[in-house]
């Protein structure tokens, strides 16, 4: 019942939202139990990271309401690939878990006993990373494409490298490791 312009105003809060996982400075785990389905799917591939039960069920499913899963789209052609993309918004398949690892909509599939441990096991890892690395990380990776690299994604990507090499975190990095020593952002072990 709602007008074009308040669909409009709608579908433009979820683009941001979207975006805004895409876009978080930091990595974003998505943890994922019971079902991801239509904007859920969206969400997980904006995500980093993907952990998944064994019991967990997605679907790219806005064709089975008559809608389509548009603002999604980009995020989930980024994640499988644009033949795959199709198929699942066509036919509104429910995946399981393991189907859902297979085609890279989720990274990690343990038994639902196992997921907390999980999520803990990466954000330690992750946490191990110099924080301004993981932003350069995900900001030049957003920049890139699939496809060849050409001389100008060579000189972006060596750029890239040497003005991160010049920061204090890379540096400080750098002599932790030649110290034998972990990096002022490592948390202390408990």
């Amino acid at each position: 019942a709602a007008s074009e312009a308040d669909n409009l105003a709608d579908a433009r809060r979820l683009a941001d939202m979207v975006e805004a996982v895409a876009a978080c400075r930091h990595p974003v785990v998505a943890r994922v139990q019971g079902a991801a389905y239509g904007g859920g799917v969206g969400l997980l591939c904006a995500a980093d990271i993907v952990l998944a039960s064994d019991t967990a069920r997605l679907s790219v499913s806005e064709a089975r309401l008559g809608l389509i899963p548009a603002v999604i789209g980009p995020y989930l052609i980024n994640a499988v690939g644009l033949r795959q993309a199709r198929r699942l918004a066509l036919s509104a398949t429910v995946l399981s878990a393991h189907e859902a690892l297979d085609l890279g909509l989720v990274h990690q599939v343990v038994s639902a006993d196992q997921l907390d441990t999980t999520l803990e096991a990466t954000l330690q890892a992750l946490l191990l990373a110099g924080p301004g690395a993981q932003q350069a990380i995900k900001t030049l990776f957003s920049q890139l494409a699939v496809g060849p690299v050409t001389p100008e994604v060579r000189e972006q990507t060596a750029r890239a490298i040497s003005a991160v090499r010049a920061t204090p975190e890379a540096r400080e990095g750098f002599a932790a490791f030649l110290a034998k020593r972990p990096a002022p952002w490592v948390p202390p072990r408990s």
